[in-house]
Formats: structure tokens, C-alpha cells, sequence
């Protein structure tokens, strides 16, 4: 399983940006996909998941109301819009597949947020 993220960069507090994580995974629409975050001198956190069917959702505290994740399984992607970004936003973030055979991590995408 590879996964593939994109969607990084640099932008101002109150800006947005939009993460996508491509798999190449064709049983993609069966596991659940989460997105993770790892900052500076800080241990890799939960950010978002999302179900098989994109109907559930569950999202760290800090991250409600400002962050939506969704997945297109025709595509085999999974998305995560941050708007109404933070300076302590500032993290590579990581998507995630989880399937009996493993975990699978993709290789990370900078975002960066400026004050």
C-alpha cells in the first residue's frame, strides 16, 4: 500500500489550505483513514478520521469546527480542508490506512502558519 500526500505550504494565521492523500490501494473504501500530525519536539497526534462510507467522522478538540475531512473511494483519496489555520497548526501531517495486514503511513506534507 503506498499513500501519497499533498496539499502542504506556508500560509497566514486565519488562511486555509487543502490536504489530499492519494492511495493506491484498491480495497480503499473498506478501512477507516485518519490524518495525524507530528510538530517540532512534539510526539505524533490524532487529527481526524473518517469511516468506509465518509458518514462518520471523529476530530481531535482542537481541530472542531475548522477542519473537515472527506474521501472520494472512486479516487481512492481522502482530503482534509483546514481553514481558520493556527500558528500551532504548524506540524507535518500524516495520512493513515489501517488494515489487518498493517499500518500504513504516508510520507508527510509541511504545513506551515505564520503569525
Amino acid at each position: 500500500v503506498q499513500l501519497q500526500a499533498s496539499g502542504g505550504g506556508l500560509v497566514q494565521t486565519g488562511g486555509s489550505l487543502r490536504l489530499s492523500c492519494a492511495a493506491s490501494e484498491r480495497t480503499f473504501s473498506r478501512y477507516t483513514m485518519g490524518w495525524f500530525r507530528q510538530a517540532p519536539g512534539k510526539e505524533r497526534e490524532f487529527v481526524a478520521s473518517i469511516s468506509r462510507s465518509g458518514r462518520h467522522n471523529v476530530y481531535t478538540d482542537s481541530v472542531k469546527g475548522r477542519f473537515t475531512i472527506s474521501r472520494d473511494n472512486d479516487k481512492n483519496t481522502v482530503s482534509l480542508q483546514m481553514n481558520s489555520l493556527k500558528p500551532e497548526d504548524t506540524a507535518v501531517y500524516y495520512c493513515r490506512l489501517v488494515q489487518p495486514g498493517g499500518i500504513y503511513w504516508g510520507q508527510g506534507t509541511q504545513v506551515t502558519v505564520s503569525s
